[in-house]
């Protein structure tokens, strides 16, 4: 039987040294793990007999909340069987749940630390409101590289950087794009987002594919494997085979590779949030 990595995503806090791993495998299971970014260690959060869907996700600029959709299928149970939650990072116990019923659209962004928005309709009445934190009825000024609304992570990923240089659909991806980030100058780290399409071996049908290029030389550096890829002040951060590794970066491009964290052999525990 083939053993399959775990599917690691990662978001950073805009305005803090902090981050949030979502992790998932085996595939009906899925965690949060905190991440401080000064110190590279690490603090499980909880973990959620579903899926939380990483892309419908958001990290708030100081890193203290925490937004995202989840789908566990109960849907005679309160939740409907998927919701939007809001919590306190790095933990899944809501502080805010809008119960969905379905999985169209869901989850949402942050607009600010005390603002947020979710994507999508809820017929259901919120089991709980944050009081401390307001709902705001539309996101910013929208925009699409496709005839279609653009996603929750289209949204997330031009809002913090990255510039969408249009769409790379082919006969295996229905729907795909391209987004740039400049990094040091000269250098470009370039995401390919895929969805709705045929994922990788091990994978859901939306996942992301990288490369850096330095557009003075041409030099191009492959990152296809990288799960997720980011720039982190001084040095790139990415993922791949389930794993978070960090390479310095400088003018002559990526300085030696150190790996993070492994969080391949994670195994549930039953967490209680403080709060």
């Amino acid at each position: 039987m083939t053993k399959f990595s775990a599917r690691v995503h990662v978001l950073l806090a805009r305005d803090a040294p902090t981050g949030l791993i979502i992790r998932r495998g085996p595939s009906k299971w899925a965690c949060t793990i905190g991440w401080d970014r000064d110190t590279d260690t690490f603090a499980v959060g909880q973990w959620l007999h579903g899926r939380i869907y990483e892309r419908r996700s958001d990290l708030s600029p100081d890193g203290r909340h925490f937004l995202y959709f989840a789908m566990n299928g109960r849907w005679e149970t309160e939740s409907h069987g998927s919701w939007t939650a809001l919590s306190r990072t790095p933990y899944l116990k809501a502080i805010g749940m809008w119960p969905k019923g379905d999985c169209w659209h869901g989850g949402g962004l942050f607009d600010g630390n005390d603002r947020y928005w979710l994507d999508g309709s809820y017929d259901n009445p919120p089991l709980c409101v944050p009081s401390a934190l307001k709902r705001i009825a539309t996101w910013r000024k929208s925009w699409s590289y496709r005839a279609v609304t653009p996603t929750v992570y289209d949204l997330r990923l031009t809002r913090d950087g990255w510039t969408c240089k249009g769409s790379a659909g082919n006969e295996s991806h229905s729907e795909s794009a391209i987004f740039e980030k400049w990094i040091g100058g000269i250098w470009v780290l370039r995401k390919h987002t895929y969805a709705q399409g045929k994922g990788r071996i091990g994978t859901v049908g939306d996942f992301d594919s990288h490369e850096l290029m330095n557009r003075k030389t041409g030099q191009r550096i492959d990152g296809s494997k990288w799960e997720w890829a980011d720039f982190d002040r001084y040095r790139l951060v990415f993922v791949e085979a389930g794993k978070l590794f960090a390479s310095r970066f400088e003018r002559e491009g990526m300085g030696p590779t150190v790996e993070l964290h492994d969080f391949n052999s994670m195994k549930f525990e039953a967490i209680s949030s403080p709060y």
